[in-house]
């Protein structure tokens, strides 16, 4: 069975930093890609970073791009989104999704998805 659980959100300060953790379980890296999401009160969901499977290439929206990092942990079944210089419009909810191939998660679309961790950024 494909579980996904998402840890680390949190309220911060705009400027400051965290790092999501996505611990996975019923699949593999080398057999699935992986992406993070967020979505905020009354806006459409983004996807935010992803990585692929096998060589683990990474893909990021332009609003991310330079401020966030995306990671995985092969040892630890564990994918991450690490978050610097947060501004208040990176405030929603944060989701991990799994996917066959990335360019589905790219797409938006996933099969599995992890119930959220909230992360505020204040200013």
């Amino acid at each position: 069975e494909v579980q996904l659980v998402e840890s680390g959100g949190a309220l911060v300060q705009a400027g400051g930093s965290l790092r999501l953790s996505c611990a996975t379980s019923g699949f593999s890296y080398d057999d699935y890609a992986v992406g993070w999401f967020r979505q905020a009160p009354g806006k459409e969901r983004e996807g935010v970073a992803c990585i692929s499977s096998g060589h683990g290439d990474t893909y990021y929206a332009d609003s991310v791009k330079g401020r966030f990092t995306i990671s995985r942990d092969k040892a630890k079944n564990t994918v991450y989104l690490q978050m610097n210089s947060l501004e208040p419009e990176d405030t929603s909810v944060y989701y991990c999704a799994a996917a066959d191939v990335v360019e589905r998660l790219r797409d938006g679309r996933s099969d599995y998805w992890g119930q959220g961790t909230q992360v505020t950024v204040s200013s």
